[in-house]
């Protein structure tokens, strides 16, 4: 919105003409939405305590978790919140990306809130199925989207391949299930995360910075040339989003890191997740997801593994899934195990951030 109402006006004062730089309104952005979680939060804490919108946990988590009972839960909603709020603000309007990614948060943000407030009466919350047809929606509808109006001809139909320039693979008709599957996988797979405190938002930093450098190259004709990697015309104003993500993020993980004052919940993780793998899809990097999101990959795949093989042979791989809990009950404390998955995760994104030139 400001882009429209100042950089116009360049004419009449040269400073206005910093509105058209994406790294000015990311950064903006950013501060922007760290600003706004900084200071609403401790209301919103306040609210939540007030309307006993506390977390209930399950009785089959690691004893440690008990004491986590009653605290306050659903504070994805300042997360989603800022994040618009810095998106309108700093992204320019006249960008189909932008759209498409603040219907895709709002969308997710209200699945995960209505998730999270059904679980107030009844610990499950929404079904299994229920979750998943309601991202499944979106992911057909983005899908179908894409199929007939691609974000670029030349890759029309087809995702790439890391590591190497200018291949491709075409998935003609089977592409809109392929968006189907990144969007619920990986929308899934940060609320799997989402179990310890600040596990999930400290990852989210990383993947989310990952994909902001990546969406700022894909963005610049100069750029991605230069590294060999798709250019996706106007992508770079995803950039804003992302930033706004990160500065959100780091924000919420001031109260949400041990011992956390209140609790992301679906109203964060899924709508967190899915703008992650649809930024994926936006720039054509869908593949690198998988090394970007190393640990929420191992942390949904570890769920996956579990109960195949207890269905298979009635035994667990792991002590508990997922798998951060497998290493709470080894023995490792809570800020251990989350800091050390931080650590993997860095790890991840360098060598996710090197694909750009290895090719």
């Amino acid at each position: 919105m400001l882009y429209h109402i100042f950089y116009p006006l360049r004419d009449w004062f040269f400073g206005f003409n910093v509105f058209q730089y994406i790294t000015v309104r990311a950064g903006a952005g950013a501060l922007t939405a760290f600003l706004a979680v900084i200071i609403f939060t401790p209301a919103l804490i306040r609210k939540l305590k007030a309307l006993q919108i506390r977390e209930k946990i399950h009785p089959l988590t690691p004893p440690a978790h008990k004491g986590k009972e009653g605290t306050p839960t659903m504070g994805g909603i300042i997360i989603i919140v800022s994040m618009l709020l810095s998106t309108l603000l700093w992204q320019r309007w006249d960008n189909r990306f932008t759209w498409i990614l603040v219907t895709a948060l709002f969308y997710l943000g209200v699945l995960g809130f209505i998730d999270d407030t059904m679980k107030l009466k009844d610990k499950k919350g929404l079904s299994v199925r229920s979750k998943i047809i309601g991202q499944v929606v979106l992911g057909l509808a983005l899908g179908v989207y894409l199929y007939f109006f691609p974000i670029s001809p030349e890759w029309k139909n087809s995702i790439g391949v890391p590591f190497f320039k200018n291949v491709r693979i075409f998935l003609g008709v089977f592409y809109i299930f392929f968006v189907l599957i990144v969007i619920t996988a990986s929308s899934n797979a940060v609320n799997l995360s989402d179990g310890l405190d600040g596990l999930a938002a400290g990852v989210l930093i990383f993947v989310a910075f990952s994909y902001l450098i990546m969406t700022y190259v894909a963005g610049n004709v100069k750029f991605s040339g230069y590294l060999l990697v798709p250019y996706i015309r106007e992508s770079g104003e995803i950039t804003i989003m992302l930033s706004s993500l990160v500065g959100s993020t780091l924000g919420f993980l001031w109260y949400n890191a041990y011992p956390a004052e209140i609790f992301m919940g679906d109203t964060g993780s899924l709508p967190l997740g899915g703008i992650v793998g649809i930024t994926a899809l936006l720039i054509k990097q869908e593949l690198i997801l998988l090394l970007v999101g190393g640990v929420f990959v191992l942390e949904a795949a570890s769920v996956i593994l579990q109960v195949a093989y207890f269905k298979k042979f009635k035994k667990r791989i792991f002590r508990m899934a997922p798998l951060h809990h497998h290493f709470e009950l080894k023995g490792w404390a809570e800020p251990k195990v989350v800091v050390r998955f931080w650590i993997i995760s860095i790890v991840f994104m360098l060598i996710a951030l090197m694909t750009l030139k290895l090719r």
